[in-house]
């Protein structure tokens, strides 16, 4: 009796953990055809960009209202909002150039030389810059958004996909081609360290937790590799094959990987020990994402496949475009 009361009184005084919410897709926005690839969302200004190759797509969030070529772009990858400014900063892979853009009118705001092939975008609150990966020389090009103007280059090394900040002037991306992370100090603007992804091949997406100092990768074999702030390997978690981002919804405390080769979402719980919580079935073809953190909604734009034929890749169905809303229980 006595064991008993102590274990029922420890039970009692240890902090709940939460649980973790489901997820569920609550529906879409159509828009035109083509390719899409990085998208992100003004949660202040309730719009939602979606980088495309020839144009970026915006949806009001409010209205429900699509416009499918908000402003042009070349060879464009990345759609960032940039926070506190109603702006958009798109990258150009072709032009090898950012274009900062009124995020409701389109208008053109400034033309900004980067590096070779601009790709993923992460802005850093804590310098209000915006730091541009270009995989085309293994460098970082990092823009000021209120001068419109690079202020720095980065020597990292690698095909470098996403990055993730920790808001305190250190900056985390991932190498896709050398299956590591690298790990940037935002302030002396050089390379700290390498991370190794033990089992991981090709990691694109990248979050920071900043409740547990942790970082988890999304890699194209379909695992989720969860490094400690030391670098320090923590757990090897299966996802779908083919992500291509992550996002962390810090409220609900979980990560969301899309997977474009298995059509799941993966709802990854970091505390009090790294899980995967839920799977979610989106669509084939929906890779990458975005949150909204005002709602803890996620985005992912999708198509429909046709079969595929020998070893080309599967082509789009016509009119099949839209962008699923994938939504917490809580």
């Amino acid at each position: 009796m006595i064991k008993r009361a102590i274990i029922t009184a420890l039970l009692l005084a240890s902090p709940a953990v939460a649980a973790s919410p489901t997820y569920s897709v609550v529906g879409t926005y159509k828009g035109a055809d083509g390719g899409w690839d990085i998208l992100s969302v003004d949660p202040v200004a309730h719009r939602l960009y979606v980088g495309r190759r020839e144009a970026v797509t915006a949806v009001d969030l409010n209205s429900g209202a699509v416009t499918d070529k908000l402003a042009p772009a070349e060879g464009g990858h990345s759609a960032l909002a940039i926070p506190g400014t109603g702006d958009a900063l798109v990258t150009n892979g072709t032009a090898n150039n950012v274009t900062i853009v009124d995020g409701r009118t389109g208008q053109l705001r400034a033309t900004i030389p980067t590096g070779k092939k601009p790709d993923a975008a992460t802005y850093d609150p804590a310098t209000r810059t915006v730091w541009v990966m270009t995989p085309g020389d293994g460098g970082i090009t990092v823009v000021d958004p209120a001068s419109a103007k690079a202020v720095a280059t980065v020597a990292v090394g690698g095909s470098l996909e996403f990055g993730a900040t920790d808001g305190h002037g250190k900056l985390y991306v991932n190498a896709e081609d050398k299956n590591d992370v690298a790990v940037i100090d935002m302030r002396r603007l050089e390379l700290l360290r390498r991370e190794p992804l033990p089992g991981c091949d090709g990691p694109t997406g990248i979050v920071y937790d900043p409740a547990t100092r942790e970082t988890v990768s999304a890699c194209a074999n379909g695992i989720a590799v969860v490094l400690s702030d030391t670098g320090k390997p923590i757990a090897s978690l299966p996802i779908g094959k083919r992500p291509d981002g992550a996002v962390i919804d810090a409220k609900r405390h979980v990560v969301l990987v899309p997977s474009g080769a298995d059509g799941t979402l993966s709802v990854i719980q970091l505390s009090p020990k790294p899980q995967v919580v839920g799977t979610v079935q989106t669509a084939k073809s929906a890779r990458t994402i975005a949150l909204d953190p005002s709602t803890g909604r996620a985005y992912l734009p999708a198509v429909d496949l046709q079969p595929p034929v020998g070893n080309e890749r599967p082509k789009a169905v016509p009119g099949t475009f839209r962008i699923l809303v994938v939504a917490p229980s809580s």
